[in-house]
């Protein structure tokens, strides 16, 4: 059940938002743009409500706490609901920092947020230190991933990667023949998101709209903070398996701030773009995001986990080589600048 309805629920949500939004949603592409056809957008409503359905299941089920819940469930709305809205039409920055912010306040809030957190084998923190980092962490990931939505299924591709193998590291041992909870809660993500990705698998019927990127985001990073602090999987462990999507974005918003450009406008400058627009297939990028996932970042994030001393040379070595690839697409550098051609 808890992979299969989430499914269901999310693939036939999604149908029938893309009849909605072809009427109120159309995506027309522009100078910004990594698509070409006109597309109709906010799909990721049918992520939203089959996640949070298969998670009040649980809650009445007693396989979810009620903190956990009310943390994704109040967060994840007033993020996703600034995000339908801004699909619909364009809402100030600064106000969809602010929601983003007080989403983030409103989960730490019911996760404890005042709690030590572990970094690592060895180091954490604790207090208001540690509190003002996990806070950055929410806001960093929701806007993460609304960064990095940018061509055919590749949020969608990252969430069922990072979430599957996040629920099978804590799932597998079950801790005395029961299933973690927090184990059940990634399951339900990744079903969710394969759902959607039905619908947005390369050429995509429909995006998944800022909706569905913050919502992910969100959800993702309070997930990463329940299960670092109950210690099922570390921190670093974390942060390798969703280097690309790190690495990509936090060199392109440098080197857009470096440059003088605001870090906040709609680009096509990220890595990901470029190989895209160089290799004229998102597919072929999806792909590959995927088979660096699979072949290069799980196996170090296995090793970290394994090895917990040497988790920070674990992380580096993930890392390096996807700082090269980004540099090598020059992420953070408009089309223009790099000569790929603009179409």
């Amino acid at each position: 059940m808890v992979l299969a309805l989430p499914a269901i629920v999310a693939a036939a949500l999604t149908g029938l938002v893309r009849a909605y939004a072809l009427k109120h949603l159309i995506d027309i592409p522009n100078a910004r743009s990594s698509h070409r056809t006109p597309t109709p957008r906010g799909g990721g409503v049918g992520i939203v409500a089959a996640f949070l359905l298969a998670a009040a299941w649980l809650l009445m089920a007693e396989r979810l706490s009620p903190d956990v819940f009310l943390a994704l469930a109040g967060g994840g709305l007033a993020v996703a609901a600034v995000g339908f809205w801004d699909d619909h039409g364009h809402i100030s920055a600064r106000w969809r920092m602010l929601v983003h912010l007080l989403a983030a306040v409103w989960s730490l809030y019911w996760l404890g947020g005042l709690e030590p957190l572990q970094i690592s084998s060895s180091t954490s923190l604790s207090g208001w230190p540690g509190a003002a980092l996990a806070c950055l962490f929410i806001v960093w990931m929701l806007n993460l991933f609304n960064f990095m939505d940018g061509i055919d299924g590749l949020a969608g591709v990252e969430t069922l990667f990072v979430a599957m193998v996040g629920a099978l590291i804590v799932l597998v041992p079950p801790e005395a023949g029961r299933p973690s909870d927090s184990g059940l809660l990634l399951l339900t993500l990744a079903a969710a998101t394969a759902g959607f990705l039905v619908w947005n698998w390369p050429p995509a019927k429909i995006f998944m709209g800022d909706v569905g990127s913050g919502f992910l985001g969100l959800t993702l990073a309070v997930v990463v903070i329940v299960t670092v602090r109950e210690n099922q999987i570390s921190l670093i462990a974390w942060l390798i398996l969703l280097g690309v999507f790190l690495v990509d974005a936090t060199l392109t918003l440098l080197r857009r701030l470096l440059s003088g450009r605001r870090w906040y406008e709609a680009h096509r400058s990220h890595a990901y773009q470029q190989a895209a627009l160089k290799l004229k297939s998102h597919q072929k990028v999806t792909l590959a995001v995927a088979a660096i996932n699979v072949a290069w970042l799980l196996p170090w994030a296995l090793c970290s986990l394994y090895w917990p001393r040497w988790a920070v040379v674990c992380l580096a070595a993930a890392y390096a080589p996807l700082i090269v690839l980004a540099l090598t697409f020059d992420a953070g550098r408009s089309p223009a600048e790099t000569g790929f051609p603009s179409n």
